[in-house]
């Protein structure tokens, strides 16, 4: 059955469409922290593996959301690794070195992007295709990448 909620359906499409492309995104911003969260050496080893856990298991809530928010409007969620790495604008790092500045330069600039593609969503979502409800939710999350980002940056001080 299809969702009467209001949107049109070419406009419920197009978001939907866009929300995948971030939800790929999470997935692979996930994968990372937890690559972080695994393979992080060095002196600090104990308080980064702890810090990237915390950080993964909100990229965990984060994903569902993403994904059932997706199913809300109409639409199925990719999830499959093959769709996900055909979405994301995340690239992944061959490193020769597990340290923890490495590690989390590279999360941070990957929030980073996120919070920009957010943050150009926000106001297309209202206005373009007449969803106030996504363009709230991903407000939210725009708010949330910016928090992690803004952990990950204070241990760059």
């Amino acid at each position: 059955m299809k969702a009467n909620i209001g949107i049109t359906e070419k406009n419920q499409l197009a978001v939907a469409t866009e929300l995948s492309i971030l939800l790929a995104d999470e997935f692979v911003l996930y994968t990372k922290t937890r690559n972080a969260h695994w393979n992080i050496e060095g002196q600090d080893f104990h308080s980064m593996h702890k810090f990237f856990e915390s950080q993964y298991e909100q990229l965990d809530e984060t994903m569902d959301d993403v994904a059932e928010r997706i199913r809300s409007i109409g639409h199925y969620a990719p999830a499959t690794l093959k769709n996900y790495l055909s979405l994301t604008h995340l690239s992944e790092v061959s490193r020769s070195a597990n340290d923890s500045a490495g590690f989390i330069k590279e999360l941070l600039q990957d929030h980073e992007q996120i919070i920009i593609f957010i943050r150009e969503n926000i106001n297309r979502f209202a206005n373009e295709f007449q969803d106030l409800g996504t363009s709230d939710f991903i407000t939210g999350l725009m708010e949330t990448h910016e928090k992690m980002a803004w952990m990950l940056r204070a241990h760059l001080r």
